[in-house]
């Protein structure tokens, strides 16, 4: 199994950036495409951001050019760099990746607890 440890959550002002980072751990034996969720208040959960194994990234529309994302694949961590925050913005924001693991033939899919931004003045 995986377990997946979001951390950087917090308050922040409309315009502003924050960083979030997710590490991964457990009996991991390949990380394969690494995203980043969120859920707003009253809405469903949606895709935010992917990176995949070979680093490329794709980005919702809503985030384009204002959040990037990254991956370190020697310290098994996912991050998302926020930028030009918006209200809109405020959600609990979810890591989630597909990993190969030991004991398992096929690819797990594994989700953290979340982690709540808010973007306010």
């Amino acid at each position: 199994q995986v377990q997946l440890v979001e951390s950087g959550g917090g308050l922040v002002q409309p315009g502003g950036s924050h960083g979030l980072s997710c590490a991964a751990s457990g009996r991991i034996l390949s990380l394969n495409n690494m995203n980043w969720f969120r859920q707003a208040p009253g809405k469903q959960r949606e895709w935010v951001a992917t990176i995949s194994i070979n680093f490329e990234p794709e980005y919702a529309d809503s985030v384009k050019g204002r959040f990037t994302i990254s991956r370190d694949n020697a310290k098994k961590t996912v991050y998302l760099q926020m930028n030009s925050l918006k209200p809109d913005d405020t959600a609990i924001y979810y890591c989630n990746v597909d990993a190969y693991t030991v004991g398992r033939s096929t690819l797990g899919n594994y989700w953290g607890q979340g982690t709540q931004v808010t973007v306010s003045s």
